[in-house]
């Protein structure tokens, strides 16, 4: 019998169809917790978004409602993928529900007081995506070990029904409910629904991963997760891309309440029709695309979708009423999903786990941050011209950019198997050694044919990358000036403690790396490895009398 907290089944392990990943018991719940999460999400953003427009008739601050929604996640984004990966992760993602819950509380009280402003309402949306920024890393990160690898396309997928679905859901809740009671009980049913979504989250057993080491410190992990992205070429490509198309896909969200209201009988409930088509074309899309995938390669699909999305973006500009507009919201979503996707998708395979929360926080970083300065940029442009200007100008920069990171390929580089390997043990030493004891000095020694010197230093180039992947502070390769077939590797790391973490982090692709290093070494002995600890001197300087 399947145990709650297993979250697999060995019979759907092979099953990679677009539903498989719901035959998981533990992806199944919190997916179902992740789609009520995000309805409180949109119903939140619609309600803010149309309080606005009755505060205000600027759209720079129309637009903004989106940035302060997003821009947390891009300032905080880091940080929590720091805590994702070195706090519990079930209770930090119990954590981020009652933030949520309570900021809609107190929007709540301050609707209902009458004390609402612009400014006041751009603080508190950014407030509740806080929450966002906090939750995001934590779930993104649970994922791919709640299904096995050959179904995280289509979990990743279904967790883009998930947003989508929560974009018709949640407007269309949020319209009936600011028809039928006003603004305020909209953020009283979203504080409800986010604290039932914590208490479903209790329920969740996860089993705990046994640590030999202690866990790592706030900072240092900010360090490391930086430094392994900037080591990844996978993720740089990853990271171009995202940036680039939310730079531009961004407009037509940004400012779908004003093109609204200029509709023939434009209102609330054409702005909530036209967010619904957006979600209704992504949830089509996201079905289909198991069968895309297999027509496409993840490149094509990046930048085709690109295209059509732009191209919907002009056609929604120009379009006099909602008849036109909402096929071709439809088709907008279909192409936002696509592009989504392939870009989550990429960004998930190049992280191995013990980094996945802070990998996907710099990815979800780019993501809202791209969409908040589009907003912004979208926004100041249409309040300086118009709105069909700043539509038409968005799609154009989309254009502009596919054509310019047509070279930037997500599958040029080969992708890397990032299962953990324990081919490596951990050093011994002559005594014990205090875990923060450190720097810790790592040397090793090879004799190359200075025939095959070249391809040495390629596959040291590589080498460099990958240890500075796992944490290394720094990174250097000599060669003996007395002596051209003497190499000396050296590398850096903090601590004695991470000095033994790297070994945890290794994977079969640094098995795979460290092959092709040995493989130049003509030694008859292996390549000399040595170990040393920073000590403590005096630093004050013997008098002469002394010396």
């Amino acid at each position: 019998m399947q145990t709650p907290h297993a979250g697999r089944t060995p019979a759907a392990d092979d099953d990679t169809g677009a539903l498989a990943p719901l035959r998981q018991p533990v992806f199944r719940m919190l997916w179902v917790t992740w789609l009520t999460a995000n309805v409180c999400m949109w119903m939140n953003d619609v309600a803010a978004a149309w309080l606005m427009t009755s505060l205000t008739t600027s759209p720079v601050m129309v637009a903004l409602v989106q940035s302060a929604s997003t821009l947390p996640v891009f300032l905080l984004g880091l940080p929590s993928g720091a805590l994702a990966d070195i706090l519990d992760r079930r209770r930090y993602f119990i954590v981020t529900q009652f933030w949520v819950a309570a900021v809609a509380l107190l929007v709540c009280v301050v609707v209902l007081s009458d004390g609402m402003s612009a400014p006041l309402l751009l603080a508190l949306t950014f407030a509740n995506g806080m929450g966002l920024a906090m939750r995001w890393p934590v779930f993104a990160a649970l994922v791919p070990e709640l299904v096995p690898r050959p179904q995280l396309p289509a979990a990743l997928a279904l967790n883009g029904v998930s947003m989508n679905a929560s974009r018709i859901i949640g407007p269309l809740v949020a319209g009936a409910v600011i028809a039928s009671f006003g603004s305020a009980y909209v953020f009283v049913l979203n504080a409800v629904l986010s604290v039932v979504c914590g208490f479903v989250i209790r329920r969740w057993q996860r089993e705990q991963k046994p640590r030999a080491l202690p866990g790592e410190r706030f900072f240092g992990a900010m360090r490391v997760g930086v430094q392994h992205v900037r080591q990844s070429q996978r993720m740089h490509a990853v990271l171009l891309r995202i940036s680039l198309f939310f730079l531009q896909a961004s407009a037509l969200q940004a400012l779908l309440p004003l093109l609204a209201k200029r509709m023939d009988g434009g209102g609330a409930g054409t702005f909530t029709l036209l967010l619904a088509g957006l979600g209704v074309g992504a949830i089509a899309a996201a079905l289909y695309l198991p069968r895309l995938r297999g027509l496409m390669t993840r490149d094509q699909l990046v930048q085709r979708g690109s295209l059509v999305q732009a191209a919907a973006t002009v056609v929604v500009a120009f379009s006099p009423n909602v008849y036109l507009a909402l096929p071709v919201m439809v088709i907008a979503g279909m192409a936002w999903i696509s592009v989504a996707n392939s870009l989550t998708v990429s960004a998930q395979l190049a992280l191995p786990d013990w980094v996945r929360a802070r990998g996907m926080s710099i990815y979800q970083m780019a993501l809202m941050g791209s969409s908040a300065m589009g907003a912004a940029l979208w926004g100041q442009v249409a309040s300086l011209s118009d709105l069909r200007t700043a539509l038409v100008g968005s799609a154009l920069f989309g254009l502009v950019a596919v054509v310019a990171a047509r070279r930037v390929t997500l599958e040029g580089v080969g992708e890397e198997d990032l299962t953990p390997s324990h081919s490596i043990k951990s050093p011994p030493t002559a005594e014990p050694v205090d875990p923060d004891a450190g720097p810790v000095l790592v040397t090793i020694e090879y004799r190359i044919d200075p025939a095959h010197a070249v391809e040495f230093r390629a596959v040291m180039e590589e080498t460099r990358r990958a240890r500075l992947r796992q944490g290394a502070l720094s990174w250097e390769l000599f060669r003996d000036t007395a002596d051209p077939s003497r190499y000396i590797e050296y590398l850096l790391d903090e601590s004695w403690v991470d000095h033994l973490r790297r070994f945890d982090r290794f994977t079969a692709a640094d098995d795979a790396l460290r092959a092709r290093r040995l493989r130049f070494h003509i030694g008859d002995q292996p390549p000399l490895v040595t170990r040393c600890i920073a000590q403590p001197v005096d630093a004050r300087r013997a008098s002469p009398q002394e010396s």
